[in-house]
């Protein structure tokens, strides 16, 4: 045991996390891809302010991108959903008007799956493509499953952290239920955590099959994530933005998942 932990307990996670990753192959990039992300990236860091839209132009854009990206979203998500009986595709994607900061989320509700983007995101977009490529990325987390993989992940990582804990009592002669329900804690953080950024590049990769099937530009709609913003919130949570890799490697994500559209390449499942 004492071997085990000087493995250092994030090593000992990842390890236990492995059976967890991405469902879809990532795309493999390349020089001339991460060339033209970092010209792309760079262009976005460079932009200035923007023209806030009103509520109602706002609105406008939002149903008018929903009424072309949900319906291949949801076909998209039942065809997965094929060997998949408990996976719910009826998709509730609507505007989040009480939440006051630039946003856009996938989770449940009663056990719903729902996409909500918030006025103020609406407010700030620059084009259709935009609004097409956040939502088709949300959309992403639905067909990748990411929910409920975080939920393994956190309760692994909490199990792990916890016997070690509770074994390293035992080795001293001793047994600190305190310690034990830290360990489990922090376990469980750190598991939820362990593919986070992993899990946005697949939804971004999911996303641009999805952005491009309805009529949308992918690479302009990435542009929006590109912004120079705080990567965490007043309240310390990691932004909008924060949760992607702080560079220009998801940009290359989304011009190689392109260059496999074009070539007419399928989304891929990585052999389990």
């Amino acid at each position: 045991m004492q071997r085990l932990i000087k493995m250092g307990l994030p090593l000992v996670v990842a390890v236990a996390m492995s059976a967890c990753g991405t469902t879809y192959e990532l795309p493999t990039l390349d020089e001339t891809d991460a060339h033209r992300a970092k010209l792309l990236f760079e262009e976005g860091q460079s932009e200035g302010a923007r023209r806030q839209l009103s509520n109602s132009a706002a609105e406008r854009r939002f149903n008018r991108v929903k009424a072309k990206i949900a319906p291949v979203g949801n076909a998209m998500c039942k065809e997965v959903a094929k060997d998949k009986p408990d996976m719910r595709c009826d998709v509730d994607v609507a505007i989040d008007r009480k939440m006051k900061v630039r946003n856009a989320y996938f989770t449940y509700q009663d056990n719903a799956p729902i996409i909500r983007v918030t006025m103020p995101l609406l407010k700030d977009s620059a084009s259709d493509d935009e609004i097409a490529f956040v939502i088709g990325h949300e959309y992403g987390h639905l067909i990748g499953k990411h929910i409920e993989k975080q939920q393994t992940q956190a309760l692994v990582g909490a199990l792990i952290l916890g016997t070690i804990a509770a074994a390293a009592g035992a080795s001293a002669d001793y047994y600190d239920p305190s310690l034990v329900d830290s360990s489990m804690a922090i376990g469980a953080a750190v598991g939820s955590m362990a593919y986070s950024q992993t899990y946005e590049l697949e939804s971004d990769t999911v996303g641009t099959y999805i952005t491009h099937a309805a009529g949308y530009d992918p690479v302009e709609g990435a542009k929006f994530f590109a912004r120079p913003e705080d990567t965490k919130s007043e309240a310390g949570n990691l932004s909008f933005w924060g949760t992607h890799p702080p560079d220009e490697k998801w940009v290359a994500t989304v011009l190689a998942t392109i260059e496999q559209i074009e070539a007419k390449v399928a989304l891929k499942k990585k052999q389990q």
